[in-house]
């Protein structure tokens, strides 16, 4: 019956290990479909300044529904991983396990966490990708609007290209802020690795520490032992300098 129940907990560490590298990778490339769509939108936008409206993008379209795509499949896999969690604490909690067994806890702890950071990160690079999309319809709509307005007139009044410069400032304004995003982002993911390698030496030494109680308690009793010797090396010398100072001004 114990040999059953771990080879159920260990079925459903191995799948939640399996799910978090799967989605890691997904992340990642849903992380630089986000940035590329930044950026080609930028050359878009500066392309379609000496080109016809009528050229259909079908780089975005493409780029959009790459996102979906990805979208759907990441937050498949996030109801994947939660439904494991669940189930991962449903044995925790089931009879004939112990309660405060710490090291289930705190593996069942650390899965938890690493499906919280992967969610808000999955949300938070969303955001920014909605947010860009939105951002280059509307710059898309102005485009559209100022063509308009200039075939309509057909004459290049001075309203026309202080509104033309001001539509330049813009763009150039939305590519700074673009290329700032891509910077964060880029720092994003080497700060998201550093956190892995982190946590992945953290449980190593839990484990070890787990594994070799012996060996924490020896460390322990060196502590205390080299904390007692400072105190009484402490005490010999203040002795011995009370003594002197009284023989000094004896």
């Amino acid at each position: 019956m114990a040999a059953g129940t771990s080879n159920y907990w260990e079925d459903l560490r191995k799948q939640a290990r399996q799910l978090e590298n799967e989605l890691d990778l997904k992340l990642v490339s849903f992380s630089k479909l986000c940035t590329s769509y930044s950026h080609s939108s930028a050359r878009d936008g500066r392309r379609d300044r000496y080109s016809s409206d009528t050229t259909p993008l079908l780089n975005g379209s493409s780029q959009d529904r790459m996102f979906e795509t990805m979208a759907i499949e990441i937050e498949q896999l996030l109801a994947r991983l939660t439904g494991v969690n669940d189930k991962m604490a449903e044995y925790t909690n089931s009879a004939g396990v112990p309660s405060l067994n710490a090291a289930l806890m705190h593996t069942l702890q650390r899965h938890r966490d690493i499906l919280q950071d992967y969610t808000h990160e999955f949300h938070k690079t969303k955001a920014n990708f909605m947010a860009i999309r939105e951002r280059e319809n509307l710059m898309g709509s102005v485009r559209k609007d100022i063509e308009s307005y200039k075939s309509g007139s057909g004459v290049n009044n001075r309203r026309t290209e202080l509104f033309l410069k001001e539509h330049d400032h813009l763009r150039n304004s939305d590519r700074l802020i673009e290329e700032t995003i891509s910077i964060a982002m880029a720092t994003k993911e080497n700060m998201t690795s550093q956190r892995g390698m982190l946590k992945s030496i953290h449980s190593k030494m839990n484990t070890l520490a787990n594994r070799f109680p012996a060996v924490n308690s020896l460390i322990q009793r060196i502590n205390l032992r080299k904390r007692r010797d400072s105190l009484i090396l402490g005490g010999v010398i203040g002795i011995c300098t009370i003594l002197l100072l009284l023989y000094a001004f004896h």
